[in-house]
């Protein structure tokens, strides 16, 4: 029989022990997004692979917000984030900390996800947009990259939060940080 493991079973940090603790080398910035459970369910995803932080851009909303806590479920205590009215100001700061900023958008140039080789001693910020439009193409011009999800049905989008957990998990795994912040 396989029974499901209870939580004081799953040994999780708490979020003082989450603030010390060794961080995944990446960075999400949120541009533009205008749903708040995108926005708390970033938030969780972030908290769970333990990245670095996120960058709310434009018109994200920012905690405290009574919506995306409800999503965060906590998340928004524990995972670093900042606010940049601009995304290009965000961007030229990331890239004069060393990060590779990948935007995740469909392009003439874009690479597959699964095609998307990366360096595992460099630092990534991955940018997501718009629900409705995406990312903004002069951000797209000074993205380093431009990744695409590969989809295979009649819709041409995934849901924002849905593209950044399936990104994080992919750079968790090609970073090796899934062994290193086990």
């Amino acid at each position: 029989m396989n029974k499901k493991t209870p939580n004081e079973a799953l040994k999780r940090i708490d979020v003082a022990a989450f603030h010390e603790s060794e961080k995944a080398p990446i960075v999400i910035v949120l541009d533009d997004i205008r749903s708040l459970n995108n926005i708390g369910s970033v938030f969780r995803t972030a908290d769970a692979f333990r990245i670095e932080k996120i960058i709310l851009c434009g018109i994200t909303a920012q905690p405290p917000h009574r919506d995306i806590r409800k999503t965060a479920l906590g998340a928004t205590e524990s995972v670093a984030w900042e606010y940049q009215e601009e995304v290009s100001s965000g961007i030229k700061k990331l890239k004069n900390e060393g990060f590779v900023i990948v935007a995740l958008e469909q392009t003439e140039a874009a690479v597959l996800l699964n095609d998307f080789k990366i360096q595992t001693n460099q630092k990534y910020a991955i940018i997501l947009g718009n629900e409705v439009r995406g990312v903004k193409q002069d951000v797209v011009d000074q993205s380093d990259f431009c990744v695409e999800i590969p989809q295979f049905g009649t819709k041409h989008s995934l849901n924002v939060s849905v593209s950044c957990g399936m990104i994080i998990w992919d750079l968790a795994c090609k970073l090796g940080v899934l062994k290193t912040l086990h």
